[in-house]
């Protein structure tokens, strides 16, 4: 950043950080203190894209996934939300939350390669209790920071629950201190 930046107080906008891999040690963490298990689901969003070029990125995080699971059909899938935004959904078994975590690196780096970083949003991995509570590890790309999400039916949260899980992660995971950045994600495929 040069000077005359720094004293008109402009700002760089920040590389998306694409860092996923502390999730399987904050899971554990989790689990202990939350009582909340992986579900093997989890999902990336991004502003919706159109053309060949999104098509052909896509093609290729299919492939590349498929390669790396051994097994036609890839475990991960393109859905739209009713908000307009693209989400590419991993499924996974419950026990394979690394695997998981490598499929939404696979698919945050090959849209950042394929020049589609500035459109990413968020990524997330889903968590469920024995008691039926939900909850999802949100990933802000632009922040480099990660929040609980806990839904409840109706459009409601779990605040209780969702400042019990920073609590409780704030060592293991880099966690979003602004508490007005915990956007809502309703109806989030891979919740």
């Amino acid at each position: 950043m040069r000077l005359l930046d720094i004293l008109l107080g402009r700002t760089k906008p920040v590389a998306p950080d694409l860092e996923l891999f502390a999730l399987p040690s904050a899971a554990v963490t989790l689990q202990a203190a939350a009582g909340l298990e992986p579900t093997g689901q989890g999902a990336v969003c991004f502003a919706t894209v159109e053309g060949a070029a999104f098509e052909q990125t896509h093609r290729e995080v299919r492939a590349l996934l498929d390669a790396d699971t051994g097994r036609a059909g890839s475990p991960v899938v393109l859905e739209r939300d009713a908000y307009g935004y693209s989400w590419l959904v991993s499924h996974r078994s419950p026990d394979e939350l690394p695997e998981l975590v490598n499929d939404l690196h696979a698919v945050n780096s090959s849209l950042e390669a394929g020049g589609f970083g500035p459109q990413l949003l968020c990524s997330l991995a889903g968590f469920r209790g024995d008691d039926g509570r939900v909850l999802a590890l949100v990933y802000l790309y632009k922040r480099g920071t990660f929040y609980p999400f806990a839904p409840l039916p109706g459009e409601r949260r779990d605040s209780a629950l969702e400042l019990r899980v920073k609590a409780a992660l704030v060592d293991e995971l880099r966690i979003e201190g602004d508490l007005g950045r915990w956007f809502p994600l309703w109806g989030a495929p891979g919740l």
